[in-house]
């Protein structure tokens, strides 16, 4: 589990059932970002905060589901709860930007070197077998693994590949680049320059 998710469950978790049932209403109406969807009314109303927690980050992933939070909590003028998952949150982004050497202002957000870079690896990644290998067993089961080994070309592979991301966390993303760095070492040190 991640510090995100583990920061969402920890504010949801000090909601009382009142307020985790104002949390879900709001979370219905709240303005999303453009290309998210929402979760759906009959399948989020009847969950708990570890439920909930789950579904804010598999649908919208660690980053986005831990700022449509703390936009519900703000909403609901719940500021001090929202302040110390902003805390939490800004921490975890900084311990990751100090392990990718990259400065990180107060507050900004990153995006991780597979999200930075997936049209590049689309066109260019030419052993993906080699990645799938390495993937199987700890980010891929068997039918996602048959899935992408299914595409002829290796952009269509990639393309498979990263249909899969969206539920990925921080570690899935960093079992990809380092099986990208086991198997194309040049191409990887080459995106990092840029």
């Amino acid at each position: 589990m991640g510090q995100a998710r583990d920061a969402i469950l920890d504010a949801l978790e000090n909601l009382t059932a009142d307020e985790l049932k104002k949390f879900k209403m709001k979370l219905l109406s709240v303005p999303l970002r453009e290309g998210y969807g929402r979760i759906p009314r009959g399948i989020l109303l009847p969950m708990d905060a570890i439920d909930l927690t789950d579904k804010l980050v598999s649908f919208y992933l660690e980053s986005y589901g831990t700022e449509l939070t703390m936009t519900v909590l703000r909403d609901m003028g719940m500021q001090e709860l929202a302040e110390k998952l902003q805390t939490v949150f800004e921490k975890a982004s900084g311990a990751m930007a100090a392990a990718t050497s990259a400065p990180l202002p107060k507050g900004a957000r990153i995006a991780h070197f597979i999200d930075q870079h997936r049209q590049a690896l689309i066109a260019r990644v030419t052993d993906v077998d080699g990645v799938l290998d390495i993937l199987y067993g700890k980010v891929l089961n068997e039918e996602q693994y048959q899935a992408v080994r299914a595409e002829t070309t290796s952009p269509n592979k990639m393309r498979k590949l990263f249909s899969f991301a969206p539920s990925w966390d921080l570690t899935c993303k960093n079992l990809l680049l380092n099986a990208l760095r086991e198997t194309q070492p040049y191409l990887v040190a080459d995106l990092e320059k840029s």
